[in-house]
């Protein structure tokens, strides 16, 4: 068959020259017999000669390929035998090694060939799922022996007993020494770190210089027996400030031991029973030296703003946290409240227009921080807008009130009127929230030139950033106290509007939980500021009340509460609650005896949503940040996409770390 395929395409095409010959010869036979009989035979005697010389040149040309096949097979045998590279021929699907060549052999330790044995056998760090998902190089590195591989490799498709299968051609090139020369550049990296005393003026307060030095000393003890390991540079640069350089292969030792020299500086304990608490500020993976210090006063920032007593690390991308586990002690003083309040003036006048915003699902709390803004506008003449949520929401009976008073005639918008109102002197006060996907609108946070945040929850990884004035306090009860403490800098009790008093206060209530939970001596001093501006107590608690059906399906959720580790209430509900409901029911949880948190879980549309408290025993923003959540030690929230019991058991892994951690 082939020598006929070459006999086609090997001889020229000669004959249509015959059939013109033969033509010529039989025209010729019409004028001259002779003369045509001469013609016809020297026709015959060129075919002849031109069969002959074909066949032998057919001979030649079949000669050579197959001489030139033969080249390619030895060719090919011996670049596999001979490759620079180690090379193995095998099943993936079986793993059953067909053919290695000497180097991959010596590789691997054998002496003897690999026939019939399994590649996991002689290399159990390779797994070939990287061929049969399509691609041509091994995602990661092959640890054979003391050496590291870097494989590449193709399929091919084989038919065997009637069947479809592949066999998998691999090459080992040996990257150790690269691969060694990379890790040492990633190990060697500076870290810079920030350790901040963030108590240092209670903590020393009032003690005589031989205590103070014997107690700094101390810190300091503790400070190098921590560092020391790490062989790095820790100076201290003011009196409350140490400076920590160190290369980033010890990063890793301080995050397993989970930061424990927070715990070590806890230990020291001043004559009034105070005890020392450290805030570490760390700056990894940058280009230069300066924007690592600016990562960690990023970080040190971070760990002040949700509550001091942590770890937290910046990188190129994200924050990590450890630690901040313990209670947050008031630290707020008046001189901070009055300088925000100054500040909180001068943007306010010189606004053209102010937007007060909250977040997704406004409580009581955001409604009255958002109205004690409107009365701080309007004392400065300056006209506000407070943005409306649609939908319905914890606080809308408030809102309601609010919306009949005469001063709050013009004062509701929605957001897109907000974004065709807003001008380049727009100010937009954002409350009760710090972050961007949190408020009701990110388009008007990202439309507005001057932004001012008021919020009193931990900050998260993403936070509103950049603002033109930031009153953040982890450590107050409310946004409404906040609010209130700028208010009494601001305007006289008889300017503030007996309703804004009034929700004011219930934002302060909401939050404190009947000033059983979070409050300070700040809390109780707003609330007497807010009884001076003619809140009434009485109408505040009847904003708290429950219909017949409210009440029920809370108990509903109560009943379905669970136990967990002797001290924590897990409840789920099937079926959709209100979320009103169900943080009423986490809290009513924490009045029976032994419960020290409650985590109250049901669905709403595709996602879960989850509502936790705390007696303060378990901070449960640290467990619900695991989960995309946020909130404070005592109040925390989540919205987690998913089903009710993937959720449930992603809500028990976070709380068995975050025991674990403990």
């Amino acid at each position: 068959m082939r020598k006929n395929k070459l006999s086609h395409l090997l001889e020229p095409g000669v004959r249509l020259y015959f059939i013109a010959l033969a033509a010529f010869a039989v025209a010729s036979a019409f004028f001259n017999v002779y003369l045509a009989a001469a013609e016809g035979a020297v026709i015959v005697l060129l075919y002849f000669w031109f069969r002959r010389g074909s066949s032998r040149r057919r001979r030649e040309i079949l000669k050579y390929i197959d001489t030139v096949s033969a080249n390619i097979d030895v060719a090919s045998k011996d670049t596999m035998v001979n490759a620079p590279l180690p090379m193995v021929i095998f099943k993936p699907d079986t793993d059953e090694v067909i053919w290695s060549n000497e180097r991959f052999l010596a590789i691997t330790g054998e002496r003897d060939h690999l026939f019939d044995t399994r590649l996991s056998a002689a290399v159990p760090e390779f797994n070939a799922r990287w061929l049969m998902e399509g691609k041509s190089e091994c995602p990661s590195e092959v640890l054979v022996g003391d050496s590291r591989y870097l494989v590449f490799g193709h399929l091919v498709r084989t038919e065997e007993k009637g069947r479809q299968s592949f066999l998998a051609t691999t090459y080992w090139v040996d990257v150790t020494d690269f691969s060694v020369t990379k890790e040492e550049f990633y190990n060697s990296r500076p870290v810079v770190a920030i350790l901040l005393m963030d108590n240092y003026e209670e903590f020393l307060k009032g003690l005589s210089d031989n205590v103070r030095a014997a107690l700094l000393s101390a810190i300091n003890a503790r400070l190098d027996e921590w560092t020391a390991p790490a062989h790095g540079l820790l100076c201290r640069y003011d009196r409350d400030h140490y400076l920590f350089l160190f290369e980033e292969r010890y990063l890793p030792m301080f995050q397993d031991g989970k930061y424990a020299v927070l715990d070590a500086v806890h230990e020291i304990v001043n004559p009034s029973g105070i005890p020392a608490t450290l805030s570490i500020g760390i700056g990894k993976d940058a280009d230069t030296i300066e924007e690592l210090l600016q990562y960690a006063n990023l970080s040190i920032d971070m760990a002040l703003s949700r509550g001091g007593d942590q770890a937290v690390v910046k990188n190129k991308f994200n924050f990590e946290f450890y630690g901040g586990r313990s209670k947050e002690p008031e630290k707020r003083t008046k001189v901070k409240s009055r300088v925000m309040a100054n500040a909180m003036a001068e943007l306010v006048g010189s606004a053209s227009h102010v937007f007060v915003m909250g977040h997704k699902f406004p409580d009581l709390d955001c409604v009255g921080a958002s109205a004690g803004v409107v009365a701080a506008c309007r004392k400065r003449g300056v006209p506000a807008h407070i943005i409306r949520d649609p939908n319905p929401n914890p606080g809308s009976e408030m809102l309601s009130l609010l919306a009949a008073l005469p001063e709050y005639k013009e004062v509701f918008l929605s957001a897109q009127d907000a974004l065709i109102l807003a001008d380049a002197n727009s100010l937009l006060v954002v409350v009760d929230t710090n972050r961007p996907e949190q408020v009701l609108s990110e388009e008007l946070l990202l439309s507005c030139n001057k932004v001012a945040v008021i919020d009193h929850h931990r900050r998260a990884a993403t936070y509103i950033a950049n603002a033109d004035l930031n009153f953040h306090e982890p450590y107050a009860s409310s946004a409404s106290e906040l609010v209130t403490e700028l208010l009494q800098y601001i305007l006289e009790p008889n300017d503030l509007l007996r309703m804004e008093a009034e929700a004011l206060l219930a934002g302060i209530v909401l939050d404190t939980k009947q000033f059983t939970m979070r409050t300070g001596g700040r809390t109780f001093d707003a609330a007497a500021f807010l009884r001076r501006s003619g809140a009434d107590t009485g109408d505040v608690k009847k904003l708290f009340q429950n219909d017949l059906e409210g009440t029920i399906a809370r108990y509903d959720i109560i009943q379905n509460a669970r136990m967990y580790k002797n001290n924590i209430a897990v409840a789920r509900v099937s079926h959709t609650v209100g979320r009103v409901t169900a943080a009423q029911a986490a809290d009513e949880l924490l009045n029976i005896s032994g419960i020290d948190a409650s985590f109250v879980l049901f669905p709403e549309g595709e996602r879960i949503i989850i509502s936790a408290r705390s007696m303060g025993d378990v901070n449960v923003q640290v467990v619900l940040e695991k989960l995309g959540g946020g909130g404070n030690a005592a109040t925390a929230g989540a919205q987690v996409p998913g089903t009710l019991d993937e959720v449930s058991r992603a809500l028990i892994r976070a709380i068995d770390q975050y025991l674990e951690d403990e």
